[in-house]
């Protein structure tokens, strides 16, 4: 991190577990990092806000609280909300972002709404066609991971959107993850270029053609399997697809997290066991928890919206609050202006 502070802007009242695990992600992030690197803006009921701080001096050292009386609860839909959303914990603190007050904005309330109204206020990137939602899974061996988008923002995609994003979704992979020039894959049924519907074997063929002129290193169709196996860092599917897909990966976590606890408790000989291989399983543990990769962007938009699971507790928004960190000390803006000029003419050849 650098020595400059940041200021984040925090939905306080959004998520099942708020504001109660919202202020200890806070403590716990403070504690690991020290109090001279982010100021928190606090979007909330002050009085329930201010009451719970009395346990955390921590954190009221580190913030201020903005008054907001109304919440957007996760049963709310998108249209019943979006016009009387303006005195919500949610859209003010977004707000926040779009006035300049604040680098990002953490929520772990109503996705939908969230993606709305962050579009309404953010606005969409110039030269972008629409926002992704995007995070990094679980792959390969070791830390490594894929980045996958668009995760349920737009469920039908041409080829000109899917193009946009591989621009933000490579750029990202680069930033987040260290990657020079990253293996970006289109999501298919199959790796052969006449497998898929028509956008996508068009947009196989332009990619194809220019594979070259690419900032990336484009490797065609790749299926399901190849997510987990490291095969590919960038994974671009529509948002239907990649919602699949997502909560396919995290389920399946969940169900090795389950067989291992189950099958180590049925003998003596598997207990023993486990003080031998016990830092195999943290390592395991810290892959496959949902609460290690506990952040998701709506990429695309003029300023970082981050999503974090609606049950999240306090490691999971600890993790969250350092994703958002990263990327607003980040020159996402600047490269994202940069690759979309250079690809222009062959986005061009789409429409």
């Amino acid at each position: 991190m650098t020595t400059q502070k940041k200021i984040l802007s925090i939905d306080a009242m959004g998520g099942d577990n708020a504001p109660v695990a919202v202020l200890g992600g806070i403590n716990q992030f403070l504690y690991q990092h020290g109090e001279d690197s982010v100021h928190f803006r606090l979007f909330g009921n002050e009085s329930i806000l201010r009451q719970l701080l009395k346990k955390y001096p921590r954190v009221a050292r580190n913030c201020e609280i903005i008054n907001a009386p109304d919440v957007i609860l996760g049963t709310d839909k998108v249209r019943d909300v979006i016009r009387h959303a303006k005195d919500t914990s949610m859209y003010m603190a977004i707000n926040d972002v779009r006035d300049g007050k604040s680098s990002a904005v953490i929520s772990a309330g109503n996705t939908g709404v969230l993606m709305a109204l962050s579009k309404l206020a953010l606005k969409t990137i110039d030269g972008i066609s629409r926002p992704a939602i995007t995070t990094m899974l679980p792959s390969g061996d070791g830390d490594s991971k894929v980045v996958g988008l668009d995760l349920g923002a737009n469920i039908q995609c041409d080829e000109e959107i899917l193009f946009d994003f591989a621009i933000l979704g490579s750029v990202y992979a680069e930033i987040m993850a260290g990657e020079t020039k990253p293996k970006l894959g289109i999501l298919n049924i199959g790796e052969e270029a006449t497998k898929g519907n028509e956008t996508l074997q068009h947009l196989n063929q332009v990619l194809s053609e220019h594979i070259d002129e690419l900032p990336y290193e484009y490797i065609g169709f790749v299926e399901g399997t190849d997510i987990c196996a490291g095969n590919v860092q960038v994974v671009v599917t529509d948002g239907f697809t990649g919602n699949v897909m997502l909560k396919t990966v995290e389920g399946t976590a969940k169900m090795i997290s389950r067989i291992v606890k189950v099958n180590f408790k049925k003998s003596l000989l598997a207990i023993l066991g486990t003080f031998f291989l016990i830092h195999v399983f943290k390592r395991l543990k810290h892959k496959i928890d949902p609460r290690s990769h506990a952040g998701a962007v709506f990429l695309g938009l003029n300023g970082f919206s981050i999503k974090t699971h609606g049950n999240s507790d306090a490691l999971a928004w600890a993790h969250a609050i350092e994703y958002a960190m990263n990327l607003s000390q980040s020159d996402f803006y600047g490269k994202i202006a940069e690759r979309v000029k250079l690809l222009e003419p062959i986005k061009q050849e789409l429409k």
